[in-house]
């Protein structure tokens, strides 16, 4: 595997600065593609799978973490609080005291759930220099985060079906989990006082395990402060593990903030809450990606994903249709020029560009292009429109097909 930190840098994907701080990367327009990429992917996928998506502030009062329990379970991985007019708020370092609020914020019916709430939204992290890495430890996390709130009868169903979402998004991405593990809590003081609850919630999570069919690891001290954990582990070339997936269940925070629905009983229940971020944080799976890929990443997630190569200056004017072309079929597509060396400096300086298109005088009279794919294979002349035709069907069903 490779160094994604020398990498993202030397493919201009992203990079730091002193003035802005450690283990706050900013990203450069190839590596905001490949985010937004994924980012889209991630909404679709969700959106299909009967999520609705919303946004919440990055900033909350002290008090609001002070019922979720993450000031006295985690304020140590807190920033501090900013006093402001009498009062305290913080960078949120969780998505789900908001997502809360939101579902608090209506009444709710049984016929409403399981409730499907989605965001790809900013949390923050007070993590100590030494710890910073890239992109795999920063503190400014873009998380796929998201939280169903259904009936205890509904928990099993509604995990199995998040790790289902991690599987198809692992096949789609070209990853492959390093083991899954259990997280389970440990001892101290860290974690909510509720034997009754922890003891529901993993016998839950074991159940949904076994009947997927997965190995995994039963590991003390890796839980939430307020749940057990599914966690998918992930490894980088020096076989050191992180977590990329998570699925939570958690009877908690429903508890801390009074949640409730109107059952078919006309009385009101308490929902379970399930946590679950199908590729986790944004910057952990993109750096996972760089080096799992070598920056070859699959078409439909790579920055460029076609470069268009006349062989000399009076090709390039039908090189610049096919470009445009490209792009209103939604294909992130670019023109290497003539002007920018021989056509063998150009074709070295699109290795990493999934779909090479020389353009010669006999390909422009013809309406066609002369496909090179980056893995070697050439394809023979074809018609504008069969290569569009072909490659948008790989990248809008996200193959890791070339052809």
């Amino acid at each position: 595997m490779h160094d994604h930190r020398r990498l993202g840098r030397e493919l201009d994907l992203f990079d730091t600065d002193p003035l802005i701080g450690s283990g706050l990367p900013y990203w450069l327009p190839a590596g905001a593609d490949v985010r937004h990429g994924l980012e889209e992917y991630i909404r679709e996928v969700e959106r299909r799978a009967g999520y609705r998506h919303v946004y919440s502030p990055v900033l909350g009062k002290r008090e609001l973490y002070e019922i979720s329990g993450h000031w006295s379970h985690y304020s140590e991985d807190m920033f501090p609080p900013m006093d402001l007019g009498g009062e305290q708020l913080v960078l949120r370092p969780s998505l789900c005291p908001h997502h809360a609020l939101i579902f608090r914020s209506r009444s709710r019916s049984y016929r409403e759930l399981p409730l499907r709430m989605a965001e790809l939204g900013g949390m923050y992290r007070s993590e100590l220099s030494g710890v910073l890495a890239g992109l795999t430890r920063v503190r400014a996390i873009q998380l796929n985060d998201a939280h169903v709130f259904c009936t205890i009868d509904q928990v099993a169903d509604e995990a199995r079906a998040a790790l289902e979402l991690i599987r198809r998004a692992y096949r789609a991405l070209g990853i492959t989990p390093a083991r899954i593990r259990l997280s389970l809590p440990g001892e101290g003081g860290k974690y909510v006082a509720a034997p009754e609850l922890w003891e529901r919630s993993t016998a839950l999570l074991i159940e949904v395990l076994e009947s997927s069919g997965l190995a995994y690891e039963a590991v003390a001290g890796e839980a939430a402060f307020y749940g057990p954990k599914i966690d998918v582990q992930i490894a980088d070339g020096a076989g050191r593990e992180s977590t990329l997936s998570t699925i939570q269940v958690d009877f908690h925070q429903p508890e801390r903030f009074g949640l409730g629905y109107i059952g078919p009983d006309g009385s009101r229940h308490r929902p379970v809450m399930v946590h679950r971020a199908i590729i986790g944080s944004v910057e952990r799976a993109v750096a996972h990606l760089i080096e799992l890929h070598g920056g070859a990443f699959p078409a439909w997630l790579a920055p460029v994903q076609l470069v268009a190569l006349p062989v000399s200056a009076d090709e390039v004017p039908a090189a610049a249709a096919f470009v445009e072309h490209c792009l209103d079929r939604g294909l992130r597509a670019e023109l290497a020029d003539p002007e920018q060396g021989s056509l063998g400096a150009r074709i070295r300086s699109a290795r990493l560009v999934p779909y090479q298109a020389v353009i010669g005088a006999r390909e422009a009279a013809a309406d066609q292009v002369a496909l090179r794919l980056r893995d070697g294979r050439r394809i023979d002349p074809l018609a504008v429109a069969e290569v569009l035709g072909r490659i948008g069907e790989l990248v809008t069903d996200r193959s890791l097909d070339l052809w």
